[in-house]
């Protein structure tokens, strides 16, 4: 066993490292490293072994944990289109269409078609969220509405385990395990929102006031185990145990700092599980069935891009929808759970349980490639569309300037302003259609993300008379503000937020310039009572 994982820790170390110098993902070379350990050592047995599945699987539960700090219950209600009405319709009009076309047209039995159809709806979360949060495009018009399908397929499989579990007990009755799930969500939600509302930042900080890293650390660690934990018992998913968590520490002034420690867990966790991803691959069942798995690859692929794109371009433009269909086209992890559930209740005819396997495992493989070039493959389909011009940044050599970070209303307001008080400024804005209209208009306006500290480091910061940042998003809004204190001090830098949360956490880091427009409206508008 010891010989097993020295060999493991080195093939991983070595793959990753060519494939960083070509500029490719670390999941390739996890997957490639199982598949080379699974027939190296003859262990391709090894990945039906009970603690190495749910140690694996505990990658995927702390990158739920991640994304859950993302998200306060707020930004999820303000996603409820992208969650529950997109996420809702693809999963069943995918599921729908699957299911007709494997039992009509290819004659596979019912049972057989149902569940090959629920494992084709879903996409990999693992994936594409780790892709995301590496590159920042999770921040992106598209990573939103890409993370809002994820999240609704994460909630779904939920009842679909529930689903498969019923079909392989025909003694129970569906009525009687409704019920259940109805009240053990209840029992869950509940538990978990009282804990956060009433115990957990008194718990933090407490905590806090040790001055112990480790004790942090270990805080976080079983917030986001207990509440998997608790989940399970309760019949649901670990994952969405984590990603409840993650929601609630992100009501709290510590989840920065918890993300932060967090993440080395995450990533070898996640390493792990796409190891034995890797493991998974049957070259025997690819060399036998290579034209039914590339048929089933190729209409997976159409299927999937052709529904997520038409249910995304009601709402958004046909950049938005196709790099959102690009990016959840793949098949996921939590397929292959459901398809081994299967498999295990004889509900999966043989062999097509072994031949979605493999298909799924090559789909997973080829995920980074596409996410990698999903800009220069939508470039090629879109000529028509705007681009967004490269993030090069050619700035003048400006003094006694005013940068404005963020330019929505408020940002143009104020560059209108300077401009009439005749003020230099140079503007920075990452919307590509804010962007153009401000272009267009004659502003002076560079496109760029705010947060990336190349382009902090062109506008020439240190000659500048004042900064102001106008980011409505929270977490770029801290990143930018954390890069502009490597540049600059704390007086030079305005800030304008939208609540007091927001306002406390950017204190923390030292800066007092800080506007609450909320505040402000409500003491002019008092102000113009007491005169009148």
């Amino acid at each position: 066993m010891l010989t097993i994982i020295v060999a493991t820790l080195f093939i991983s170390l070595v793959l990753n490292v060519i494939l960083k110098k070509i500029h490719l993902p670390t999941i390739i070379g996890y997957i490639v490293t199982g598949t080379i350990i699974a027939y190296g050592f003859g262990l391709h047995d090894a990945v039906h072994n009970h603690e190495l599945k749910e140690t694996a699987e505990f990658g995927v539960v702390f990158l739920m944990f991640t994304i859950g700090l993302e998200f306060s219950i707020e930004h999820l209600k303000k996603m409820k289109y992208e969650v529950f009405v997109a996420g809702s319709l693809q999963i069943i009009i995918t599921s729908l269409i699957v299911y007709l076309m494997a039992f009509y047209v290819f004659n596979i039995d019912q049972q057989t078609s149902f569940i090959i159809s629920l494992a084709i709806a879903l996409s990999s979360t693992a994936i594409v969220l780790k892709t995301f949060n590496e590159t920042g495009e999770i921040s992106k018009r598209y990573g939103q509405r890409t993370l809002g399908i994820l999240i609704m397929q994460d909630i779904a499989v939920i009842p679909i385990l529930l689903v498969i579990g019923f079909m392989s007990n025909s003694d129970g009755e569906i009525s009687t395990i409704l019920l259940e799930m109805l009240v053990s969500a209840t029992l869950l939600l509940t538990a978990l929102w009282l804990f956060g509302k009433y115990l957990l930042e008194p718990f933090f900080t407490q905590i806090i006031k040790t001055k112990s890293d480790e004790l942090f650390i270990g805080t976080i660690l079983f917030l986001a185990i207990g509440a998997s934990y608790f989940a399970h018992q309760l019949g649901f998913s670990y994952s969405l145990g984590a990603f409840i968590a993650g929601m609630l520490i992100a009501e709290t002034k510590y989840k920065h700092q918890a993300e932060a420690e967090l993440i080395p867990f995450r990533d070898i966790l996640l390493g792990i599980f796409f190891i034995t991803v890797g493991m998974q691959i049957s070259f025997d069942i690819i060399f036998e069935y290579i034209h039914i798995i590339l048929l089933i690859l190729v209409l997976a692929f159409i299927l999937k891009f052709v529904i997520i794109y038409a249910i995304v371009k009601l709402r958004d433009n046909k950049r938005t929808s196709f790099k959102t269909a690009l990016s959840l086209i793949q098949i996921g992890e939590f397929s292959l759970a459901l398809l081994e559930l299967a498999r295990t209740n004889e509900l999966v005819a043989d062999p097509y349980g072994q031949i979605m396997i493999v298909t799924i495992v090559i789909s997973m493989i080829l995920t980074p490639f596409i996410l990698k070039n999903s800009s220069f493959i939508a470039d090629k389909f879109l000529k028509d569309e705007k681009q967004a011009p490269e993030e090069e940044y050619i700035v003048e050599d400006l003094s006694d300037h005013i940068v404005i970070l963020g330019f929505g209303e408020f940002g143009r307001n104020l560059a209108e302003n300077l401009t009439i008080n005749k003020q230099k400024y140079i503007a920075i804005e990452n919307n590509i259609d804010t962007f153009h209209k401000a272009h267009s208009a004659g502003l002076n306006i560079i496109f760029g993300n705010a947060s990336k500290k190349k382009l902090l480091h062109s506008l020439h910061l240190e000659k500048a008379k004042k900064v102001v940042v106008a980011i409505d998003n929270h977490k770029k809004l801290y990143q930018t503000c954390e890069n502009l204190l490597t540049f600059i001090d704390e007086d030079k830098i305005i800030i304008k937020v939208h609540s007091e949360d927001d306002k406390t956490d950017i204190e923390e880091l030292g800066i007092h310039n800080i506007y609450v427009e909320n505040e402000i409206a409500s003491r002019t508008v008092a102000s113009i009572i007491s005169v009148t």
